[in-house]
């Protein structure tokens, strides 16, 4: 009502400067770049509270920790005005599920198969921002996934997209695959209105899950999610859910591959986000010999480093237990004798599913005596 008052000037400043910006934007790669209010997206903090009270975050501790600021950018930042949100397309030139039916092969997920795209996005998003506040003559601020903000809802309120049921964004231009950055500044801007929930009936994400963690539609529980499993979870591997991982080492795409909106989708432009050939289909005996230089050559400059070569060469013990190749079973018992608990944890589990009973139990002979980890002694009982 209070819009029509606004002085012609100030509004022509507000057009030019979201003009300018959305020209940045694209200049440096970004796909979309909408605008919303910090005060945009009301049902968010009952929401995380909700979340985190079911413990459905698992022993993701940061999240509770930053709860307040994740609820509303005004705590993070009471000087915001407006919040801008990016996308960057990183779709597949492919369906990654196909993968599944090589299970010698492990399956990394999509956005984790070239450089790190918060380094990506975040260098991008730097140069807007610098230029940006350079014409603005306003204080700005830049955010990618490791601050304490909701992008997917504050995405949804500036119109990149919806939250799906699998409560991830999705895109009518580019599906589900949509890396989200944000920009906070003081600069007055054109606002862009929220997109509608475009999902109807369709539960294809929710269906497809192979660990069944979407307790109800737009819900998830993290402590069922194999991306979570894999990627932040520490230690062993819930043994009621590991043969549902199947050959997947590193995070999880079904229910972003399930969505059907993914047939609007192109596959990615920004050639750091294009799948490494390596990494699109490799072979599961090559990362089960991976010592810890070794990894971190092998993933210089992947998010996969991030987790360590322990966790990783741990989810890899399970892709090789669910592989049924008995070829597999050599590399699994070398890494009984491992340093690290949790590899020699899954050691055990991947070779009670790989070799024969009386194979199993003359090697739980030999070792069984000499471990003095419990949890490690726990899958030898457990596998006997």
């Amino acid at each position: 009502m209070d819009e029509p008052q606004i002085d012609p000037k100030i509004r022509k400043r507000r057009a030019d400067l979201t003009r300018f910006l959305r020209q940045e934007a694209e200049a440096h790669g970004f796909d979309l770049c909408r605008i919303t209010l910090p005060d945009a997206i009301p049902e968010a903090p009952a929401r995380l509270e909700s979340f985190l009270e079911a413990g459905r975050h698992g022993t993701m501790a940061w999240m509770e920790e930053t709860r307040d600021r994740r609820a509303d950018p005004r705590v993070l930042w009471s000087q915001v005005r407006s919040i801008v949100m990016f996308g960057m397309n990183y779709g597949p030139d492919e369906d990654p599920r196909l993968l599944q039916a090589r299970p010698e092969k492990a399956a990394i997920s999509v956005y984790a198969r070239n450089r790190d795209y918060h380094d990506v996005i975040k260098g991008r998003l730097k140069e807007v921002a610098t230029r940006f506040a350079a014409r603005a003559g306003a204080d700005v601020k830049v955010f990618v996934d490791t601050a304490p903000v909701m992008e997917k809802p504050l995405a949804a309120s500036a119109g990149l997209g919806w939250q799906g049921k699998h409560t991830n964004l999705v895109s009518r231009e580019f599906g589900s695959w949509l890396f989200l950055g944000s920009l906070f500044t003081t600069a007055d801007l054109e606002i862009d209105e929220a997109e509608r929930d475009h999902c109807g009936s369709c539960r294809a994400c929710l269906d497809a899950c192979p660990t069944d963690a979407f307790p109800a539609p737009y819900q998830i529980d993290a402590r069922r999610c194999i991306s979570y499993l894999t990627i932040e979870h520490k230690g062993p591997i819930d043994p009621a859910l590991r043969p549902a991982f199947g050959n997947r080492i590193y995070g999880c795409d079904d229910c972003l591959a399930a969505c059907p909106w993914n047939k609007f989708a192109a596959a990615a432009r920004e050639m750091k986000l294009v799948a490494r050939e390596d990494l699109k289909a490799p072979d599961i005996a090559f990362f089960l010999t991976l010592d810890d230089p070794q990894f971190r050559t092998y993933f210089s400059g992947s998010p996969v480093k991030r987790i360590g070569r322990d966790r990783f060469v741990r989810n890899v013990l399970i892709a090789a237990g669910n592989s049924a190749s008995r070829d597999l079973a050599p590399a699994c018992e070398a890494l009984l004798y491992d340093g690290s608990v949790d590899v020699r944890g899954m050691a055990v589990w991947a070779l009670s599913q790989l070799v024969a009973d009386e194979s199993f139990q003359r090697l739980r002979t030999e070792h069984l005596g000499q471990e003095t980890d419990e949890t490690v002694r726990q899958e030898w009982m457990r596998g006997s």
